[in-house]
């Protein structure tokens, strides 16, 4: 099932406010207090992910993490599963959203919202997350799956075809996925 980006529960998107002077610009990425989406989001480690046009990054899961992303440069086509439907009654269709973010834009996600993107153009995120990385919390799901049926953007790449990593193309599909998260 189709949503609108902005109808998962507990997704925010944003934009960074620039303040461009004659050196250039400032803007405020997060913060650790205050009252807006970004201060509000409680990061404990940030990453840097740069990635060349046509690399597809996901789709990656988490059950005890959020995610704050933050689009320094580039575009990327975003796509966010919501799992948690499906966990609670095996009958119910994943939340599918996707958009596009280019620089400046932010998007948080919570657990149990799958996440991935396929860059358009060369890009870098900055992502700021909940947890210090923790291998036993880094679970996905192909990005392909037919039960999410992603319409992916084509590429522009020497072969036209995506750029994924080794664990990517050895993700288990959302059905297994599922089925191993209600054992645990």
């Amino acid at each position: 099932m189709t949503a609108e980006p902005r109808s998962l529960p507990g997704v925010t998107y944003g934009h960074l406010r620039r303040h461009p002077d004659a050196r250039g610009s400032f803007a405020e990425a997060w913060r650790g207090i205050g009252s807006d989406e970004l201060a509000a989001f409680p990061g404990v480690q940030a990453n840097l992910s740069s990635s060349a046009s046509g690399v597809l990054r996901g789709l990656h899961l988490h059950r005890r993490q959020s995610d704050l992303w933050i689009m320094l440069g580039g575009r990327a086509f975003v796509v966010l599963v919501d799992v948690r439907p499906v966990l609670d009654d095996p009958r119910a269709r994943p939340l599918v959203a996707t958009s596009t973010l280019a620089r400046d834009d932010t998007v948080t996600i919570p657990p149990l919202v799958a996440h991935g993107f396929l860059a358009l153009e060369p890009l870098e995120l900055l992502y700021l997350v909940t947890n210090e990385f923790d291998g036993t919390d880094e679970l996905g799901f192909r990005w392909d799956d037919p039960t999410v049926n992603v319409d992916w953007p084509r590429v522009e790449t020497p072969d036209n075809k995506m750029i994924l990593s080794e664990r990517d193309l050895r993700n288990p599909s959302l059905e297994d996925l599922v089925s191993r998260l209600r054992v645990e």
